[in-house]
């Protein structure tokens, strides 16, 4: 059984399966920018793509990726090492704050510009709704989401 995981294909044992996939990813593959924040699905700071859709890893099995094409924050930069045009953003507008729910709030919006590349504010503030900022850093969040989308 495999998976493709930031590019590459990563072979998954019938242990594996079983196991919980944010921690299948900090542990196993020492892909640790996907964070637990709650562990129950709730703040979205575990937030990674599959298929391109926003999921909370903290609530998944490993068994749930077999055959998908899974993104972390670590696949986000680009191919010569610099940060993707989305996380630059975040930079650039202030909206990391303490960077706990960063890496779910990138993916989040990442997936949200790929399907809609000319958003309205009111339009990314539902996108990112489901994932909370202990910060309240969420007018830079949207600023920079905004601001990315050109790019998209």
């Amino acid at each position: 059984m495999q998976t493709t995981i930031n590019n590459r294909v990563i072979e998954i044992s019938e242990e594996e399966l079983s196991l919980k996939l944010i921690d299948f990813l900090r542990e196993n593959l020492n892909l640790t920018g996907t964070k637990n924040g709650c562990n129950i699905g709730a703040c979205g700071s575990c937030t990674i793509l599959v298929n391109e859709n926003p999921v909370r890893s903290c609530i998944k099995k490993v068994s749930d990726i077999i055959d998908k094409k899974v993104l972390t924050i670590e696949g986000m930069e680009n191919e010569d090492g610099t940060v993707h045009h989305l996380q630059q953003s975040f930079i650039d507008h202030g909206a990391i704050q303490c960077g706990f729910c960063t890496p779910g709030m990138v993916l989040v919006s990442h997936a949200f510009l790929l399907k809609n590349q000319n958003p309205t504010r009111e339009e990314v503030q539902k996108a990112i709704k489901p994932n909370l900022c202990r910060c309240t850093g969420y007018q830079q969040i949207i600023d920079a989401i905004l601001f990315a989308a050109k790019k998209y």
